[in-house]
């Protein structure tokens, strides 16, 4: 017998890989249910409910609540950068600058989970921050091209647009289903406070620091750093 020969009876080793990756597919499929109808607060023990796997299971394929956020969400952030690409593109800067932010908002309206991911950042989520970070380069652009136009009130600041997205998921969290539409009513009315000639000065904007860390609220500790010593 060959002795580099696999034994007859041994598993092959391409249906384990292949069990391995069905299984991660199942666990992210699971994840944007459970997210994007609880939001971000939803527990891995839920996500791993979803599955229908123990949740040492779940933990195997992403040790951290933030990996698991960044898989399911890596799309949507894609999509987010897009926007604002798509946004840049646009020959009018105020038209293209009001409908990234109408577009922005929708992302969130439709997906609980994705209208927490816009307001919170994951620094040990390299990808899915540096396309953030790709996004709010464009974002700084778009506004100076608004502003370039006058219809953007000079004082506007980028932190302005965390703000409106904070607002928005506090109108998408506590209208549901009931008031599903609300938020673009609120969007609407930010917009044309956005639009100059502004009608007085407004307040400082908050310090760079302290909305970072406003940003890195909301994963709870346990989620993030629990590793389980067996297999569900």
């Amino acid at each position: 017998m060959n002795p580099g020969a696999q034994h007859p009876d041994a598993p092959a080793a391409q249906p384990v890989r292949s069990d391995v990756e069905r299984n991660r597919g199942r666990i992210i499929a699971a994840a944007r249910t459970v997210f994007g109808r609880d939001g971000l607060s939803a527990s891995m023990a839920s996500v791993a409910r979803e599955t229908g796997v123990g949740i040492a299971t779940v933990f195997r394929h992403f040790p951290t609540k933030e990996a698991l956020v960044a898989a399911v969400f890596a799309d949507r952030m894609d999509a987010y950068a897009d926007a604002v690409a798509t946004a840049l593109d646009d020959p009018d800067p105020w038209h293209g600058f009001t409908g990234y932010i109408e577009a922005a908002c929708a992302m969130q309206a439709a997906d609980n989970g994705f209208a927490d991911v816009l307001t919170m950042t994951f620094p040990t989520a390299k990808a899915m921050e540096q396309r953030r970070n790709e996004a709010y380069e464009g974002m700084v652009r778009l506004i100076g091209r608004a502003k370039g136009t006058g219809r953007l009130r000079e004082d506007f600041d980028p932190s302005d647009l965390v703000l409106l997205h904070m607002a928005n998921l506090g109108v998408v969290n506590a209208c549901g289903d009931a008031a599903p539409d609300a938020w673009r009513r609120v969007v609407a009315l930010m917009i044309q406070s956005f639009e100059a000639p502004a009608r007085a000065p407004l307040p400082a904007s908050p310090e760079h620091d302290a909305l970072y860390r406003a940003m890195l609220r909301a994963v709870p500790a346990g989620d993030t750093a629990q590793k389980p010593e067996r297999n569900g």
